[in-house]
């Protein structure tokens, strides 16, 4: 029985990895906007959901529930991403195999209580649009009343496919 099963896991697997390389991006029409305006997953592709994710701390001395303990909107990106990157790797996944992202921007204090974008974008080129890694997920941002800790000003989640 087992010999019978193993020829269908080896197809399946093949056919997994065609899949991935089968995703299409498609840009912005007329834009270096460095997000996709739509992202195709072909079916039988397999999807990671990724909680959203917080920064940590950069300075243990400050409170815990203020922007000072986590930095701002950049340094909270930066952070947000590095931790999204570290629990792709533990997947075998890439931040390139991210294909949509949801971002949760809080109203910065020291902005009046609007959200950073241009911080958010300069922490997010980063990782996305680079020589090193241009594939781009399609992508929402939007400013919240507030995240679960008043030093907040980032949560991400990402869904990714898996190569």
């Amino acid at each position: 029985m087992m010999r019978k099963l193993i020829p269908g896991i080896i197809a399946l697997a093949l056919s997994s990895q065609a899949a991935a390389v089968d995703v299409t991006r498609h840009p912005i029409p007329n834009s270096k906007f460095p997000i996709s305006a739509a992202v195709e997953v072909p079916a039988g592709s397999t999807l990671v959901f990724l909680s959203g994710v917080v920064p940590t701390a950069v300075d243990a001395k400050a409170a815990k529930d203020s922007v000072a303990a986590y930095g701002d909107t950049k340094t909270q990106t930066v952070s947000v991403l590095k931790s999204i990157q570290a629990q792709l790797a533990g997947m075998h996944l890439k931040v390139g195999d991210i294909v949509k992202m949801q971002v949760f921007l809080a109203g910065d204090p020291a902005k009046g209580g609007k959200m950073d974008f241009a911080g958010f974008m300069e922490g997010y080129t980063q990782f996305f649009g680079t020589p090193e890694q241009p594939l781009l997920p399609s992508r929402s941002a939007m400013q919240v009343a507030a995240l679960a800790n008043p030093g907040f000003l980032v949560e991400i989640e990402v869904t990714a496919v898996r190569p």
